[in-house]
């Protein structure tokens, strides 16, 4: 697969997996109980909200590796 074919690829990849992080992250914050000190729900989001780096971390350094030739 070239690197054109992997930028393509890469970006719905890059959009389906933030949409699917933010369905999980929605759900587990649904199944919190009520009444959660503010600073467990800071550090929640905090992870919930840079949870989805990793993945697209590892999907752009596919995307940009270079072509065998």
């Amino acid at each position: 697969m070239n690197q054109r074919s992997r930028k393509l690829l890469g970006a719905f990849l890059l959009v389906g997996s933030i949409g699917l992080w933010s369905a999980l992250a929605t759900w587990v914050y649904l199944a919190l109980p009520e009444g959660l000190p503010g600073l467990v729900l800071i550090g929640f989001f905090i992870v919930a909200g840079m949870g989805w780096l990793l993945p697209a971390m590892a999907i752009i350094a596919w995307m940009a590796r270079p072509d065998r030739g």
